[in-house]
Formats: structure tokens, sequence, C-alpha cells
């Protein structure tokens, strides 16, 4: 019995040592591995790298549909069809004044001149003032019916301006000679007294 109870008390204190000794084994050995795990470099495999490279993928989708490209309109143009510009409609005027036009006459000088002889001496005037009136009215129109001054308006053999003015002689102003010559005969009697008044103010001032 005292062999047996000695034999148990030297067991339980072997097992002690034992457990004491793996302690102090254990415990620095333990720490040095795991701070060699630690500091030792984790192997990178295909199934990581592409695991990655999906996870970036999926980030830069994110991104982009979180900030929608802004519109550049800089290269488009809007064309608009302009409208057509109506055309004005030409309307005719007997005033003789502004964008009147004169109508188609066959102009005869020699038929004029014969003309205004015989009321020049109708009126008592002599053959020198049948002169005068013919130098001035060869240098106003060369004595043609429908001469025309588009600058300034006048019309007819007197030039008169507007040519509606010679209406109050008759209202063939615009053709006929005969009532062109007896309005500016009465322009220049009523003005200037004889042709030949009228020449000479023509001839110092350029008209009469």
């Amino acid at each position: 019995m005292r062999w047996s109870r000695r034999r148990s008390v030297v067991g339980v204190f072997a097992a002690l040592a034992v457990v004491g000794f793996a302690a102090a084994y254990v415990g620095p050995m333990g720490s040095a591995l795991t701070q060699a795990k630690a500091d030792e470099a984790v192997p990178v495999t295909l199934y990581a790298t592409g695991l990655g490279d999906i996870q970036s993928l999926e980030l830069a989708a994110a991104d982009e549909a979180a900030e929608p490209a802004a519109l550049d309109r800089g290269g488009y143009s809007v064309y608009v069809t302009p409208k057509p510009t109506p055309t004005p409609t030409p309307v005719k005027s007997t005033s003789g004044g502004s964008g009147w036009t004169p109508p188609f006459v066959t102009p005869d000088p020699g038929s004029a001149q014969a003309i205004a002889y015989d009321m020049v001496r109708a009126r008592g005037w002599g053959d020198d003032q049948f002169s005068c009136l013919v130098a001035l009215w060869n240098k106003e129109s060369g004595w043609r019916v429908n001469a025309y001054n588009r600058s300034s308006g006048a019309y007819g053999i007197p030039q008169a301006l507007p040519g509606s003015k010679m209406g109050s002689a008759g209202a063939d102003w615009e053709t006929s000679a005969s009532t062109q010559i007896s309005w500016g005969l009465g322009y220049i009697g009523g003005r200037y007294g004889t042709p030949c008044g009228a020449w000479g103010h023509s001839q110092s001032t350029g008209w009469y």
C-alpha cells in the first residue's frame, strides 16, 4: 500500500512537469510561428486576380452611372427654312413722280417743232424767240415727247417736274406733243416772259 501511494504521487508530479514543459516550449514557439505567418507574403492566385478585376470593373461602371456625361451641342446647328419674301407688285402711277414709267411713244422732233412754231407765232413772238426755244428744248429733251429724267422725274419736251404738271394742259400729256408744248410755252411766258429769257437763265444756271 505504501508503494502504491508513492507511485501515484510520482505520477501526478510527472504529469505536471510534462504540462509545464510543454507550456514553456509552445508559448515562445507559438508566438514566433504566428509572427512568421504574419510576415509571410500571401500568394496571389489567378482566382484572386480575376476577382479583383471584376470588382474594379464594377466600381468603374458604378462611377459612370452616377455621373452622366454632359451633352455637347457645339457640333450641332439648327437649320430653319427661311420664308420666301413676297415680290411686291409694281403699281403704275400716272402722276409722273417716283415709280412712274413713261409710256411707249414714237418721238417726232420735226413735227413737234412745227407745232411749236405755230404756237410761238400765235403768241406774238418772232423767229428770234423761236430760235431760243429750239435751243432750249434741244438741250432739255431733244424735242422728244417721251424724254424722261429718272434721277429727277422730269418728263416730256419741256421737261416738266413732275411730268403730271402738264395735266393742266390736257389729259394726254404723256403722249401728246401739242399738249406738252402748250404747257411749256405757258410756263416760259409766266416765269421768264419769253423763250429767250428762259434760254438766258438756262445758260447761266444750267436749268430753267
